[in-house]
């Protein structure tokens, strides 16, 4: 008998992993948390029936979220993670020489034990002394902190269930008050292909909520869907566009996805990303010759 774990993009659209084994399964205050071992992809951290991280593909999300605000921001020394309880983006984070401490704000303290035990690769950095672990609602405990941060990385699952308030202006304008003059934050925002108006709409109240501006950039995540990734950055001074002044290769450390060039090509959005966040008019190219889109 094969096993196979059912991903719902879409009513119309389902992505399919073949599973080995189911290694945990529990039903926490807050979500039902699995860990399988796929053939293909390695071991995977499942909530509530949708893949958040594979072994073998998790390097492209993690090092994309972390590396870009923290290589774009002067010297990031205190940096906020709002969820990653599978502790991918905290190990990420720990291998700048800058930073000096970390705060996890996790909601789900199962899903910081479960990926301690099932997941090393991902959670080893949490037992770095840098690191604080709260377990909390990140909602509740941003509204508590100003200035504090250098760098916050919005590193949550879907907007469904506990995560939803992690879309929201409310929540973007707390972040910005707990991050420090010339902060960055980064948040995953999902596919501009499958949610583009999820992708508008972060954007759209990212921008109201940092006067530094807001920017999208893009990469792929093999596991997550169909087309690339978004990740939206609010910004209160330095340009993400670019690592800073004197970052170049070879790195401090190895990486398997970013690189400086990495870093900024990825700004350079298509053109239909383009005029999904309005940065230009819909159909700009319409009467220079081009052919019109067919109907659909």
């Amino acid at each position: 008998m094969e096993l196979w774990l059912r991903e719902t993009e879409s009513d119309d659209l389902h992505i399919n992993v073949r599973v080995s084994r189911v290694l945990h399964q529990e039903r926490s205050p807050y979500q039902d948390i699995a860990i399988v071992d796929t053939p293909g992809l390695g071991r995977a951290l499942v909530l509530d029936g949708i893949v958040q991280t594979t072994v073998r593909d998790e390097f492209y999300y993690h090092e994309m979220l972390a590396h870009v605000p923290l290589f774009s921001h002067p010297c990031p020394r205190r940096v906020l993670v709002v969820g990653g309880g599978d502790g991918g983006t905290v190990r990420e984070v720990l291998k700048h020489r800058t930073v000096q401490a970390v705060d996890l704000v996790e909601i789900d303290e199962r899903v910081i034990d479960v990926c301690r035990r099932h997941l090393p690769e991902l959670s080893r950095g949490l037992h770095d002394p840098r690191v604080n672990i709260i377990v909390a609602d990140a909602l509740e405990y941003v509204k508590d902190v100003t200035g504090r941060y250098d760098v916050a990385l919005i590193d949550s699952s879907d907007p469904l269930g506990p995560a939803v308030g992690l879309f929201n202006e409310t929540f973007y304008r707390n972040v910005f008050r707990a991050l420090a003059d010339g902060g960055l934050m980064v948040a995953q925002t999902e596919s501009p292909f499958t949610t583009p108006d999820l992708v508008r709409d972060t954007f759209a109240a990212v921008g109201r909520a940092f006067v530094g501006g807001a920017y999208v950039y893009l990469s792929p995540v093999p596991i997550y869907s169909l087309g690339e990734w978004s990740f939206t950055v609010g910004t209160k001074g330095p340009d993400p566009r670019a690592p800073r002044p004197g970052v170049q290769e070879p790195l401090d450390f190895r990486t398997r996805y970013y690189t400086p060039d990495v870093h900024r090509a990825v700004f350079a959005l298509p053109r239909y990303v383009q005029e999904l966040l309005g940065l230009v008019p819909p159909g700009e190219n319409a009467g220079r010759g081009e052919e019109e889109p067919l109907a659909r």
